[in-house]
């Protein structure tokens, strides 16, 4: 796995145009509407603490311990869009709003995406997780300047043939099928971090960021071979697509990556329904 540094590049790049052409149009130092950049509110961090603010920039939010959730210049990420990381100096974000992370990236471990934030700015350090940062932004109110569109490849929920499985009817009564052979068909994905059979992939516009839908069940020994036939993420960074399979289902929790997962299925066969 790579970290993309033409994505970081590219982000930042965004963010820095968006200032140059806002700029030429509103004869200020900032965005229209009195709002500022990151870097322009950084410069002038005194001027500003203690002061309500409207700044541009990147937000970056990932659960864990500790958490991260700030505002930057920009984003770094991996190739499959994992391990978002801040560009340049950060500033701590409390109460941004939840209902607008739905209109960013999200591809599976953050939430990151250009935002337009007005809140509460103070700086002279102390702040988020250990005291690490210099600068806090207490939000009062944010939306997103790029909106994600999400697109959605789904199965679908009549029969897959004789002698197959809907995987709806799996999902349904799992415990009737613990323990046997079953053949089924499903959205393939994997990332490195997760290993799934799910009821369809969600992607962005350009086929980028995908993620299962529904409630996936992890899966182990998929074949590589049938890999290559399916969709690839840049430097292998993601796989995805519909596959049928046939394997050993087991259910009753504790399964994959930190025991997440209600059920597992054991592959001993599969095969690409969709070429890419």
């Amino acid at each position: 796995m790579f970290r993309t540094p033409w994505r970081a590049m590219l982000l930042a790049v965004v963010l820095l145009v968006s200032l140059a052409t806002l700029t030429a149009c509103s004869g200020q130092g900032g965005a229209t509407g009195g709002a500022l950049y990151v870097q322009d509110l950084l410069q002038q961090a005194q001027t500003f603490n203690g002061q309500e603010i409207t700044v541009d920039g990147a937000y970056v939010w990932r659960p864990g311990d500790p958490s991260l959730s700030v505002l930057a210049l920009g984003v770094s990420t991996l190739d499959n869009g994992l391990d978002a990381q801040p560009l340049g100096d950060p500033i701590w974000v409390d109460d941004f709003p939840p209902e607008e992370t739905a209109h960013l990236h999200r591809p599976g471990d953050a939430v990151y995406g250009f935002v337009r934030v007005t809140g509460r700015f103070e700086t002279n350090g102390g702040f988020g997780p250990n005291g690490q940062y210099q600068h806090r932004l207490q939000v009062v109110q944010a939306r997103p300047i790029e909106q994600i569109r999400r697109v959605e490849h789904t199965i679908r929920s009549g029969s897959p043939g004789a002698g197959k499985l809907s995987f709806f009817d799996l999902q349904r009564n799992p415990e009737q099928y613990h323990g046997q052979t079953i053949t089924t068909q499903g959205y393939y994905f994997w990332n490195s971090l997760i290993y799934v059979l799910a009821e369809g992939i969600s992607t962005d516009e350009n086929g980028s960021s995908p993620l299962p839908i529904g409630n996936p069940i992890w899966m182990e020994g998929f074949p590589p071979d049938q890999s290559a036939a399916l969709n690839i993420g840049p430097n292998n960074s993601y796989v995805w697509g519909l596959v049928e399979v046939t394997g050993i289902f087991e259910t009753g929790g504790g399964y994959g990556r930190d025991g997440a997962y209600q059920s597992l299925l054991t592959v001993q066969e599969a095969t690409a329904l969709e070429k890419n």
